[in-house]
C-alpha cells in the first residue's frame, strides 16, 4: 500500500503541465487594475516568431524561459532568435526577415530600439500579422498589443528609494542607464527628469553603452574617476553589478552607494551580499508569458488589452526573501533558449 501510495505521488508530480501555474496575476491593464487569466490552450499549433535584443544575461534568459513555456502550455510553435547585443539592430532586422520568409503567424518583439523594425511592422499590419511589443517599447503604427513593463515607473521608484536612504539630504547621484536609443531607457529617463522636479538630488550623467560588461565597466571607471566623491550610483544591471565588484576591492577609497535600474541574477546576489542596496523589478518572464497569450488571443480574434504591465516591486535585502523569483529568472541549470521556427 505504501509503495502505492509513493508510484501515485510520482505520478501527479511528474506529469505534463503539473507545474505551479503562473496565473492568475495582478496587473496594470490599459491603466487599469486587472486579475490577468490566460487561454486555457491555443485553438491551433500557431507559428510565433520571438525577437529578443541579447542573450547575454538571465533577465533575457528568463524572458526566452517564459516565452518558450507559454508557448508549450498553450501548444503553439515558438521560434527565439536574438541579436547578440544592443549594438546589431541590423540582425535583428535580419532575423524578423527571416522569420516573414518563413510566415510566422504573429510576432513578440523585444526591440533594440523604438524604430528600425517601423518599416516592417507596418508590412505586416497591413497583412493582418500581430505584433507584440515586449519589454523594450516599440513605437510604431501597426503593434497590436504591448507586454512590457513601466521603466519610468522604475526609475521613479529607485529614485525615491535613494532619497528615503539619504534621509532627503542634498546628494549626487550617478547615473549610467544603458544604451540611448532603447525605448527603456528614453522611459526611464522620462521618469527620472520627473520625479528630480524640486528634489534636492543633483543627477550626474555617466553615458550611454550597451548593457554588456566591457562597456559598462569602462563607462563606470570614467564616471567614478571623474566623480570619486558621488553619493550613490543609480544604473543598469551591467553597470550596478560591475560597480559593485569594483567598490568592494577598492576599500574605503569611494563612499558611493549602488541602486540598480531594473535586478536580474547577479544585482540579485549583490543586493544579498550587501553590495547592492536595491533594484526594482519589472517580472520580465511574467511579461513575456503575457506577450506569447496576447499574440494568440490576437490571432484567434479574442478581445484583448492594449497593453499589460506587471507592477514594480523594489527589492531589498528585507522584501528579497519574500519575492516569487520566478517572475524574474529561468529556473537553475536553464540558460538562453533559441530556436529555429518550424517550418
Amino acid at each position: 500500500m505504501r509503495m502505492l501510495r509513493v508510484l501515485l505521488l510520482l505520478l501527479l508530480t511528474t506529469a505534463p503541465g503539473h507545474a505551479t501555474p503562473w496565473y492568475p496575476v495582478a496587473v496594470t491593464a490599459d491603466g487599469r487594475p486587472l486579475s490577468y487569466q490566460p487561454l486555457p490552450a491555443a485553438s491551433q499549433p500557431w507559428r510565433i516568431c520571438a525577437l529578443l535584443p541579447q542573450g547575454k544575461d538571465r533577465y533575457w534568459w528568463g524572458v526566452a524561459w517564459g516565452l518558450a513555456e507559454e508557448a508549450r502550455r498553450q501548444g503553439v510553435q515558438l521560434g527565439i532568435y536574438e541579436a547578440g547585443g544592443y549594438q546589431y539592430p541590423d540582425m535583428q532586422r535580419a532575423q524578423l526577415t527571416r522569420c516573414i520568409q518563413l510566415a510566422a503567424d504573429a510576432y513578440v518583439i523585444g526591440a533594440i530600439n523604438t524604430s528600425g523594425l517601423c518599416f516592417d511592422i507596418g508590412q505586416l499590419h497591413k497583412a493582418g500579422v500581430p505584433v507584440i511589443d515586449l519589454v523594450n517599447r516599440l513605437d510604431c503604427p501597426g503593434v497590436t498589443a504591448h507586454a512590457r513593463g513601466d521603466f519610468a515607473a522604475m526609475a521613479k521608484a529607485a529614485l525615491g528609494y535613494i532619497q528615503q536612504h539619504s534621509a532627503g539630504r542634498p546628494i549626487r547621484v550617478g547615473w549610467l542607464p544603458g544604451p540611448q536609443d532603447a525605448g527603456w531607457v528614453r522611459d526611464a529617463e522620462r521618469g527620472l527628469a520627473e520625479a528630480l522636479v524640486g528634489s534636492r538630488v543633483t543627477l550626474v550623467a555617466g553615458g550611454y553603452g550597451a548593457p554588456d560588461r566591457a562597456t559598462q565597466a569602462r563607462l563606470v571607471r570614467e564616471l567614478l574617476a571623474r566623480e570619486p566623491q558621488l553619493d550613490y550610483l543609480l544604473g543598469n544591471a551591467e553597470a550596478a553589478d560591475f560597480a559593485a565588484q569594483l567598490l568592494r576591492a577598492s576599500g574605503t577609497r569611494y563612499r558611493t552607494q549602488l541602486v540598480a535600474l531594473y535586478a536580474n541574477e547577479s544585482v540579485l546576489a549583490d543586493i544579498e551580499a550587501g553590495l547592492i542596496l536595491a533594484a526594482p523589478t519589472d517580472s520580465p518572464v511574467l511579461q513575456a508569458r503575457v506577450a506569447i497569450d496576447l499574440a494568440v488571443r490576437a490571432l484567434e480574434q479574442r478581445q484583448l488589452p492594449g497593453l499589460v504591465s506587471p507592477p514594480v516591486e523594489m527589492l531589498d535585502r528585507q522584501s528579497l526573501p519574500r519575492f516569487d523569483r520566478s517572475r524574474l529568472l529561468p529556473p537553475d541549470g536553464q540558460w538562453m533558449i533559441r530556436q529555429e521556427l518550424p517550418e
